[in-house]
């Protein structure tokens, strides 16, 4: 691991840890574009916060959707690996595990099932977008097809 990526992690565990901390733990407080989830150690993250955390240089965003859909419109800079394929699990397998993942697909079901995935896998930075790209372009975020 180079100098620089042994710098980028921890700030990135620090940037999701601190979206975490600042929007509070539970669905309940905060506007929905804020709120934080956990269920069995997998944190779902609004809007807002995965906004922050998808804009932190070194946070890879994740999109879990088909080619198809990706190709419709997704989040600038995103990496497509289709939840559906039948090599998903050894293509996670295959992403840097010291890294933050910011994950997400349409409607935060499969972005949800892939953070699972990850989770038995060894990763130990991730964050799911609550409600998906649907949440995302609803609360007005934009989206790239390029």
């Amino acid at each position: 691991m180079s100098r620089r990526t042994a710098r980028a992690v921890p700030a990135a565990a620090l940037v999701l840890t601190a979206t975490l901390a600042l929007t509070g733990c539970g669905s309940s407080s905060g506007s929905a574009g804020s709120a934080v989830t956990a269920v069995d150690g997998v944190k779902h993250i609004g809007v807002d916060a995965f906004a922050s955390l998808a804009s932190t240089p070194s946070v890879v965003v994740l999109d879990v959707r088909t080619p198809a859909e990706f190709a419709t419109g997704h989040l600038a800079n995103a990496v497509n690996v289709d939840f559906n394929a039948g090599d998903f699990a050894a293509q996670v397998h295959a992403l840097d595990h010291a890294k933050t993942y910011a994950v997400y697909c349409h409607s935060g079901n499969r972005s949800g099932q892939a953070l699972e995935v990850m989770k038995a896998d060894g990763f130990g930075h991730v964050a799911d977008l609550e409600g998906g790209i649907t949440a995302w372009t609803g609360a007005g975020q934009a989206v790239v097809t390029s």
